[in-house]
Order: C-alpha cells, then structure tokens, then sequence
C-alpha cells in the first residue's frame, strides 16, 4: 500500500509537472506577446545578423522575451536567422512572430529618378536598402557585368530607368544591377526596338539624346517636339548646339566645381569635350543625365515638324518658342536673352 501510494504521488507529481511544461509551453506559443499599440511594427534584420542582434530589435516591442527565447530555440529559429524587412502585427503570439521573420520578408517601394551620375545613383539607392553605395558603385561599374551587357563606361547609367521597384530590402549589390538589366530588357520591347531601329539609332543613343531632350523640357506635352527638332538636325548632317551638352563638359572641368550655370555663354562652346555639340557634329558618347521614361519615348515618338530650332519662351518660362529659320530663331533668343538680363542672370 506504502509503495502504491508512493507511486501514485510520483504520478500525479509528474502529471503536474507535465502539465505546467504544457502549459508554459502553450502560452509560450499561443499568448499574445506584443506591447505596442500601433496596428504593426516593422524589423529590419541585416545580412550577417546574429539572434542576439535580432532578439535586441524584438525587445522594445515584445511583452516576454524569454518565453519568445524558448520557443526560438525549440523552433530552431536561432541557428537560421535570415535577413529582411518583416512585420509584426499587435496581438501576434511567439509562434507567429517565428513564422514571419522566418518566411514573410517584405518587398520594400524603392524609387529613383533623374541622378546624373552613378555615384549619385548608388547613394539614392543605398537611402532605401540596406546595401551601401560603395558595393552598389562596384557592381554598377563592374567591368565583367557592363561587357556581358554591352554597355560602356560613358553609357552604363543609361541602364537604370527612372521608376518605382518592389525589391526586398535585403537584396544585394549584384542583384539590384541584376534587377535592373532586367527593368531595362522588359522596357525595350519590340515596338521600342523596332522605332529605335527605324531612327538608325541605337538604345544607347536614343537614351543620349532623350537626355538631352529632357534637361532641354521637363515638359511631357513638348518633349515630342523638342525630341523632332534635334532629329531634323541630324538628318541634315548639322549639329546638335545643344546647351545642355555644354553644361555637362563645364561640369567636367575642376573650375565649374560647386557652381550652377544659369545661362550658357559663348566661353561655353569653346570647351574641348567630346561632349560639346556645338563643337562636334552627332550624339555625345553617352547620356548627360538620367532622361525620364516620357522623354525616352518623346524620341522614338519624335513630332514630325520642319522645325531646326527653338528658344525658352520667356512669357511662359519652362516652355518653348519653335523656328523654321535661323531669323526667326534669333529673334526669340534675344527675347529670352532681354529676359535673362532683366532677371539679373549673367551666367
């Protein structure tokens, strides 16, 4: 009898032992365990992160952080960190906190427009993942990737096109380049390839001058028709005169560092730079500054017109007054030239 009951004890000891396990256990699992009152939270778990790392972001946002250690550890989840941005919604309980930064990374809106440089571009971009610009500059300029590509030094920031990606914020430097020659492919589509080729122009040089085009108008409605003028220049064998060329050679040169130019100057054309089109007949090497998508397709869309040239309108700032002839043209400069005198603009 003495042993029976002994043995019963020793039972209900375990069961009661057990079911305190179980029950730690279940509310380890199943209890809500978040204390903010926002309807969710985000984490960002960078490459290399350890639980530690993790567990000190989870802090400030979990009511019981040794049960969620627990239950980390019996789901294993601290040997398999992985990187990320994740949510955590209010009420979620440790199994669902586990399940989501294990498998629910979220893909973050990155967005860039209108950098005129790769540097430029790569700070844009490392502001809105977790790459930094120094990586992202040596997989942009990477000389293996641009050949493979067929892009050139003069021609690579053609290939990323202004717009708004979903990308995870954990994505690499080779796989944002990679992302991005995908974006340029997907873009170039037949019809575009086809009114490229109907230019006699390659996607290089359409991207060149629909830069130029844009820094000229920022306008969609007049692009087309600015795109048309320097169109006509070409097909006639006379060159660009382009101002916006003009600037980017003086921006080249160590004494227009820092300085904005506000109004092109004769000085300005007597820069020797391949980029310089009052000086060198055709297309610059390569595009002077990241063209919108509108302005890409204003040239393969170019209006067809018998106008050679065109002057800032000066009753309507940010748009255009078009010239069949050289008198015609003259007289709008010098309205725009009264203008800029007016205004107290030198250079």
């Amino acid at each position: 009898m003495y042993i029976k009951k002994i043995l019963w004890a020793i039972a209900i000891i375990g069961l009661i032992a057990f079911g305190a396990i179980a029950y730690y256990f279940y509310n380890a699992m199943f209890s809500p365990n978040t204390k903010f009152e926002e309807d969710s939270k985000y984490i960002y778990i960078s490459s290399g992160d350890t639980y530690r790392e993790v567990r000190q972001k989870l802090i400030p946002l979990l009511d019981d952080i040794d049960s969620f250690d627990a239950l980390a550890k019996q789901k294993k989840y601290i040997a398999y960190v992985k990187a990320g941005k994740y949510q955590i919604k209010k009420g979620m309980n440790n199994n669902e906190i586990i399940n989501s930064i294990r498998s629910n990374n979220i893909a973050v809106k990155l967005s860039f427009n209108n950098q005129n440089s790769l540097e430029n571009l790569a700070g844009r971009i490392s502001s809105q993942i977790e790459v930094d610009s120094l990586s992202l500059l040596k997989a942009m300029k990477d000389k293996s990737f641009l050949s493979k590509a067929g892009f050139k030094t003069e021609t690579a920031l053609g290939m990323y096109l202004p717009n708004s990606y979903q990308v995870f914020w954990n994505t690499s430097a080779e796989g944002f380049v990679e992302r991005m020659y995908k974006e340029y492919n997907r873009f170039w589509n037949a019809d575009r390839l086809t009114k490229a080729e109907d230019l006699g122009f390659s996607k290089d040089e359409v991207i060149a001058l629909a830069s130029i085009v844009y820094e000229e108008s920022k306008q969609k409605v007049e692009q087309p028709r600015v795109a048309g003028v320097y169109i006509n220049r070409i097909k006639i064998g006379m060159k660009l005169d382009a101002d916006p060329t003009l600037k980017f050679a003086a921006y080249k040169l160590p004494k227009y560092k820092d300085k904005i130019i506000r109004r092109v100057l004769n000085v300005h054309k007597e820069i020797d730079s391949p980029y310089n089109t009052y000086k060198y007949a055709g297309l610059p090497p390569g595009l002077i500054a990241m063209p919108d998508l509108s302005a890409i397709d204003a040239v393969l869309n170019y209006e067809k017109h018998n106008y050679y040239y065109f002057a800032v309108d000066p009753k309507k700032p940010g748009f255009h007054r078009f010239a069949k002839s050289l008198s015609q043209h003259n007289n709008n400069a010098r309205a725009y030239h009264r203008y800029l005198d007016q205004k107290g603009i030198k250079k």
